[in-house]
């Protein structure tokens, strides 16, 4: 499994496409968080990095199924999925090792915004003056959200041999993970007294409970079950060509 990981690590930094992909998300972090002034972290007179937690999920409704999508995809398209089966693995590990990979890319994006925390806590006055809290928790979340788009990504990517169809796929369904039940939970009269439990089901509102700093395990378990499930449908999608 780990050889599988490892090449597709590096199969990642072996075309510039990969450069791109990290330097188009750490752009766009960098023009919300800092330029923009709708979203400037400069304008907001206290020293936080609300702006990068807000807009990091939108940017990384594009960022995650372009990591994603050659994931399976690709190895259908070049026939070489059957390839993996003369290694000493299952269709488990196979899942596991491109999950993890892409999911470590995704880390890796996110690592240079460090420097945003270190910048804010010198900014602040005085120097320090930041809610860790807060912070630590919104990191927390921000993972729990990248891991979970991952997982959604390479489910895309299981069920075509068309990486742009994959990259579509992950995208609609992780907006509509993130926002659709919030959207539905909106419908005037619709579910009534339920509207709260509708919302629950998408990912905005566990993400949106972490960023306050409370890392609560209902939230955990709800990104854990969810990751749990992609990766099963795309293990399903996997096995089924033996059907």
């Amino acid at each position: 499994m780990f050889p599988l990981y490892k090449k597709e690590i590096a199969q990642f930094f072996s075309s510039i496409m990969g450069y791109v992909i990290i330097a188009v998300f750490l752009v766009f972090n960098g023009l919300f968080a800092w330029l923009f002034p709708d979203s400037s972290i400069l304008v907001y007179g206290y020293a936080t990095l609300g702006p990068l937690f807000e807009n990091s999920p939108l940017i990384l409704f594009f960022l995650i199924p372009a990591l994603t999508m050659r994931s399976i995809a690709e190895e259908k398209r070049n026939g070489t999925l059957e390839l993996l089966y003369t290694k000493p693995m299952n269709d488990f590990q196979i899942i596991w090792a491109k999950y993890l990979a892409a999911f470590s890319l995704f880390v890796l994006c996110l690592l240079p915004t460090a420097l945003y925390y270190y910048t804010i806590y010198h900014l602040a006055s005085p120097v320090g003056n930041v809610d860790h809290g807060a912070m630590i928790g919104s990191y927390i979340g921000l993972l729990f959200l990248g891991a979970s788009y991952t997982a959604i990504g390479l489910f895309a990517s299981s069920i075509t041999s068309n990486q742009v169809v994959a990259f579509i796929v992950a995208a609609s369904l992780s907006f509509l993970m993130y926002k659709g039940f919030d959207l539905v939970s909106l419908l005037p009269g619709f579910f009534g007294k339920l509207d709260y439990i509708v919302m629950q089901f998408g990912i905005n509102a566990h993400y949106i409970a972490m960023s306050y700093g409370v890392i609560d395990t209902r939230d955990a378990l709800y990104f854990v079950t969810l990751i749990a499930f992609f990766l099963l449908l795309s293990l399903t999608a996997l096995q089924s060509r033996k059907w």
